[in-house]
């Protein structure tokens, strides 16, 4: 398929057939699956994923990509494209149990991931490829550099594997940074049981946007002696040490309070 690049779109297609290969092999389509393709671009995973024997639906912003890919997928009934905007797109509508892939336009990688965290109890698993600085964020564990708000919101929900990392020339255009392919099994439902989620989200925000403070610092307006004692956490401590269940129970804590800021 003959298109060239829209910057606007954040499009680098992927040309290396040996990095092809080793995403199929991590997604390993079976028959019977549905699999949601995001931003499939001239059909590169598209192809192999529609042999596979699966129900493939294939998500495309750019109108004429969608157009060419509806005329290559005409005769396959298992194939459906949708043209749209997968960040505003209800994928819930397309069933249960859904294995969603993609190369994400770096642009929209993260505010897309919340999207789809909205619909986990659909989604089986995901595979994505997206740029290694997010993924090494996405992966991180407590105590590094890493370790920030990305890593927490989203290790509440989902297991995160990186999987192995691509290098730029594998694309057309080569972006100027190396991707990573990474692996996303939501967890069981209760595993962290968040009581309210958009106060946890602001207190990771904000404690995160001062992590050079100590929590005592961060969290001054909202969290008390008694708080910290209740959740056995150590006030002197920064943002980038707190596992992912003490978030939660800080946040937890919190929201039995009517007397802080919402």
């Amino acid at each position: 398929m003959a298109h060239r690049p829209r910057k606007r779109f954040g499009q680098h297609f992927l040309v290396d057939p040996g990095v092809t290969d080793a995403i199929l092999a991590a997604i390993a389509p079976r028959p019977g699956d549905i699999i949601v393709e995001i931003g499939p671009g001239p059909g590169v995973l598209t192809g192999p994923l529609a042999r596979s024997g699966a129900t493939l639906h294939a998500v495309e912003l750019d109108r004429d990509l969608a157009r060419a890919l509806r005329g290559q997928f005409a005769g396959d009934d298992n194939v459906h494209i949708h043209e749209g905007d997968a960040l505003r797109f209800d994928f819930t509508s397309l069933g249960d149990n859904l294995r969603v892939v993609g190369n994400l336009p770096y642009n929209i990688s993260t505010p897309l991931l919340f999207h789809l965290l909205e619909t986990r109890r659909s989604i089986a698993d995901m595979h994505f490829m997206l740029q290694k600085e997010v993924v090494d964020r996405m992966a991180a564990s407590p105590g590094g550099r890493t370790w920030g708000r990305l890593s927490v919101m989203l290790g509440c929900h989902l297991d995160i594997e990186a999987l192995f990392d691509v290098d730029r020339n594998a694309f057309d255009p080569p972006p100027e940074v190396t991707s990573a392919v990474v692996r996303l099994l939501p967890l069981p439902e209760g595993t962290h049981a968040i009581d309210d989620e958009a106060l946890l989200a602001r207190i990771v925000a904000d404690a995160f946007s001062q992590r050079r403070k100590t929590l005592r610092n961060a969290l001054g307006r909202v969290a008390t002696v008694d708080d910290w004692d209740a959740v056995d956490i150590d006030p002197v401590r920064r943002a980038e040490t707190l596992s992912v269940a003490e978030w939660v129970a800080l946040a937890n804590r919190l929201a039995t309070k009517t007397d802080i800021p919402r």
